[in-house]
């Protein structure tokens, strides 16, 4: 099989997010352009495949459980056509066998979810390296100090949220956000979120029940 034409250093910091649930998937599209990394998305193996040979991507963020094509065979297949390409892999469980092929198809991290942004972006900027090893970039500012910044700016003291530092904090103001956005209405935020009103409602009670809710 043909092999890709190896990365130039010049290319857009281009990252594929392989994640086949949604919810996740969009909040790390958000989020990655924040650590100075360009940002496009793949809901399975196959569709990253087809990405993949229309848009080589030099780092890809791969979840291990993916429907049809497992996370593996995907890094297999990358492994081949794409050599070049770094691969962090981000996945809900860990598995010893698992990590072992993950470690001898030369992968850049091992993270388990939910991680924290600045552990992603230490890795992101790890597989950058690695492409060009040659190439001494200064290491960007952590993409939460430019978050908090922002936050600072643009919201009073009364209304600041908590610090993102983990996907699980991003997805809570990404719904209270939603919320907001829709003046309360949990069924039209549900929609725009992109998950069931029931697993919203579930949402809301836990993070009320460990005091997450002003």
């Amino acid at each position: 099989m043909t092999k890709h034409p190896i990365f130039e250093p010049n290319q857009p910091k281009r990252i594929l997010v392989v994640e086949d649930e949604p919810r996740l998937r969009e909040m790390l599209l958000r989020a990655i352009p924040d650590m100075g990394f360009e940002s496009i998305g793949a809901a399975s193996g196959e569709d990253a495949m087809q990405r993949m040979t229309t848009q080589p991507c030099p780092v890809i963020i791969l979840d291990l459980n993916l429907p049809g094509m497992t996370g593996l065979e995907l890094f297999e297949h990358i492994r081949e056509r794409w050599p070049q390409t770094q691969v962090v892999i981000l996945t809900g469980f860990g598995d010893l066998d698992v990590a072992k092929k993950a470690i001898h198809l030369d992968v850049v991290d091992f993270l388990t979810k939910p991680c924290t942004l600045g552990d992603l972006e230490a890795s992101l900027d790890r597989a950058w390296k690695r492409l060009f090893p040659a190439r001494h970039e200064p290491t960007p500012k952590p993409a939460l100090t430019r978050l908090d910044k922002a936050r600072v700016q643009n919201e009073t003291p009364h209304n600041t949220p908590p610090p993102v530092a983990s996907l699980e904090d991003l997805e809570r103001l990404h719904i209270l956000r939603a919320l907001e956005r829709n003046n309360g209405n949990r069924t039209a935020a549900a929609a725009e979120i992109g998950i069931s009103v029931r697993k919203l409602y579930y949402r809301l009670a836990e993070y009320e029940r460990k005091g997450l809710l002003d």
